[in-house]
């Protein structure tokens, strides 16, 4: 059996990663093609060297200034001819991106089959988040196997009528958690020695004050709600000058511009170029929690213990909120500053949300993937 991987974005190169090296061990059985678009190239280093990933195919879509309608249209052409030219039995695609989207469509027009890594997460909202919701809603009209992290993903398929077109649904567990325990693993071995880890090591161990990790990139959330979201950040940290606010400030113009305005010259936030996943994850273990818009880390943080404040409406990601510890607050100024507040003055409510949470798996969910596509290649 031949699988492509197509990725393209630094969270669906972390995801692929143990399902490519769990390919990899049955390289008897299985061939992978891996196939990347470059959607995050300044980011994706750091995850093939960690990862020991070499990308077969880059297709080096990225154009400066780009819109979501001509990355779209790159992609469906330049994955369209490359599935022309390779053999391939499946194409492998995960997530929510463009990348994959693209993908997904690419395959489905030359009848190949497609095989979703984290199917069924959903919003119920086309605006929240943009374009993902919709994209994910593509590729589960496309799909023959769907990879559902958690049963109520699998839910949402169901109530999709997804299994009436013959598809197949799995609930496997996420395959981020399996990446976060891979790479908890090797840092033991040789913790990362990146300046920003350090700073976070020597603050708490100096002031043996608390550090809130912050990440902020979501599409929706540009403009007047991210402006909102940086002037959180400065209250938090004018009413908290113990505590350190590390933000890895991602490369998006749309994030540059009013994070470095705003919080540019604080003295207890730091803000560092975007940092690669052994940074991030180090980080992620020594912080005391985490504000952030992003979906993977809502998997990851509770897989550490890490309580998370989340700066959106809705997630599609509503475990981890139920089992209590991520909170909801949208881009609200007041929200995030009176929950953040919470959680570094009321011990109580802290030590409440700062408990290992595993509604996403339990790590090993690349063998039952795999294990599943192999039975379609024995057939």
């Amino acid at each position: 059996m031949r699988l492509a991987f197509v990725f393209g974005t630094r969270p669906e190169a972390i995801k692929l990663a143990p399902l490519i090296a769990e390919a990899a061990r049955r390289g008897d059985r299985v061939q992978s093609l891996l196939i990347t678009t470059g959607q995050h190239r300044e980011m994706l280093g750091a995850i093939f060297k960690l990862f020991a990933i070499t990308p077969d195919i880059d297709l080096q879509l990225m154009e400066p200034g780009q819109t979501l309608a001509g990355l779209n249209a790159r992609a469906l052409t330049a994955v369209t001819k490359t599935l022309r030219e390779n053999s391939v039995d499946v194409v492998v695609v995960q997530g929510d991106t463009t990348t994959a989207m693209a993908a997904a469509v690419a395959a489905f027009y030359q009848r190949i089959p497609v095989a979703h890594v984290e199917a069924g997460l959903r919003t119920d909202r086309l605006d929240a988040p943009f374009p993902e919701e919709f994209n994910r809603r593509v590729i589960g009209q496309i799909a023959r196997w769907h990879f559902a992290p958690t049963q109520r993903a699998k839910d949402a398929l169901l109530r999709d009528g997804i299994a009436a077109t013959g598809a197949e649904i799995h609930v496997t567990g996420n395959t981020g958690i399996d990446a976060l325990h891979a790479a908890v693993a090797k840092l033991r071995q040789q913790p990362d020695a990146s300046e920003i880890v350090h700073d976070a090591r020597e603050w708490k161990s100096a002031t043996r004050g608390p550090v809130v990790l912050i990440t902020g990139h979501r599409r929706e959330n540009f403009g007047r709600p991210f402006e909102e979201f940086c002037a959180a950040l400065r209250d938090i940290a004018a009413a908290h000058p113990q505590a350190l606010l590390i933000y890895p400030v991602h490369l998006n113009p749309n994030v540059q511009e009013p994070v470095h305005r705003m919080l540019n010259g604080l003295e207890n936030i730091r803000l560092a170029p975007a940092l690669d996943y052994p940074a991030f994850v180090s980080i992620m273990a020594l912080c005391d929690f985490i504000i952030t818009d992003s979906g993977g880390v809502q998997e990851e943080a509770p897989a550490l213990g890490k309580p998370v404040i989340v700066v959106r409406d809705v997630t599609e990601r509503p475990e981890a909120v139920e089992a209590g510890g991520v909170i909801l607050t949208g881009a609200s100024r007041a929200r995030i500053v009176a929950e953040a507040g919470r959680l570094l003055d009321d011990p109580q409510h802290y030590a409440s949300m700062a408990q290992v949470r595993t509604p996403y798996g339990d790590g090993h969910a690349s063998g039952r993937i795999m294990d599943v596509l192999e039975k379609f290649s024995s057939r």
